[in-house]
């Protein structure tokens, strides 16, 4: 199944969210990069992972409005094989359970797992952070890799 392009005046998302996110940092006048040209490798077995956003300072933000269970354990795995790597989300409503049997939220599963999280926006505060000089270098080679213009400001 194909996946349908939400565009904005600031390129083409794959999901409304992305937009908005992506709206709102350029609105901010933070310079990021959207689905940057490296990937976090990870075992599984073998995989790739390419971030949604990754902000000046490192943070990778990762919008999710369904998060399902592919979803989670692969970020449970990649936490796991790269904790140098800063990843927090951007939730639809972090509120949701992750089952319909399920007491446990997006949120829940996130604070369980040592992830930031935020709702509908990325916060301020963490556009303003300061990451240590490792986990910014880490992000850094995924930025490195040639691509075209997947950079947004």
């Amino acid at each position: 199944m194909r996946m349908k392009k939400r565009t904005s005046k600031n390129g083409i998302y794959r999901s409304g969210l992305e937009v908005k996110v992506a709206d709102e940092l350029t609105q901010l006048g933070v310079k990021f990069h959207y689905e940057p040209a490296g990937w976090v490798v990870y075992q599984k077995p073998p995989s790739r992972y390419k971030p949604d956003f990754v902000l000046p300072n490192g943070i990778i933000v990762e919008t999710k409005g369904q998060f399902l269970s592919s979803d989670r354990s692969k970020h449970k795995l990649i936490k796991a094989q790269n904790p140098e790597l800063d990843i927090r989300f951007v939730f639809s409503n972090s509120r949701t359970r992750i089952g319909s049997k399920s007491k446990t939220t997006y949120g829940m599963w996130c604070e369980r797992l040592g992830f930031q999280y935020a709702d509908k926006s990325v916060p301020l505060d963490w556009i303003d952070e300061t990451l240590p000089k490792e986990t910014k270098e880490s992000t850094k080679a995924l930025l490195k890799c040639k691509r075209g213009k997947k950079q947004r400001r």
